[in-house]
């Protein structure tokens, strides 16, 4: 049999990337329904964080940051970076991954905010 195994649109066919976007884009639309301010915010997936002090740093296995924040400038709106492997490599379920992958999100939030996670989110530490 010759082809794929399943059309583009069954879950079968997402990559890795496209499945992780996804817990990306659920956490967002979550905060967004208590914090619409959310929509003038970019949501990006990161493969991994660049070295820390440019090409000649290095990260030790607990450093490596999960993501990342970075105000508005210049005309480009905040944005919110979630390294999809390093958080890949801390989970081994679906649903370790997902919770991770909203912590995260919503700590990142609360930076960017200047509020605390359990503002952001109230159940946020519970899971």
């Amino acid at each position: 049999m010759r082809g794929p195994l399943a059309p583009p649109q069954v879950p079968l066919a997402a990559s890795r990337a496209e499945l992780f976007g996804d817990l990306v884009r659920d956490s967002v639309e979550r905060l967004e329904r208590r914090w619409p301010q959310l929509s003038e915010v970019e949501f990006l997936v990161g493969d991994v964080p660049g070295p820390p002090g440019g090409p000649d740093g290095g990260w030790n296995d607990e450093a490596v940051p999960l993501g990342a924040v970075s105000e508005p400038r210049q005309g480009r709106p905040a944005r919110i970076v979630v390294f999809r492997r390093p958080v890949e490599i801390r989970t081994k379920s679906r649903d370790e991954k997902a919770m991770l992958v909203h912590e995260i999100v919503v700590e990142q939030v609360a930076e960017l905010l200047g509020l605390t996670p359990e503002t952001v989110d109230p159940r946020y530490g519970q899971d």
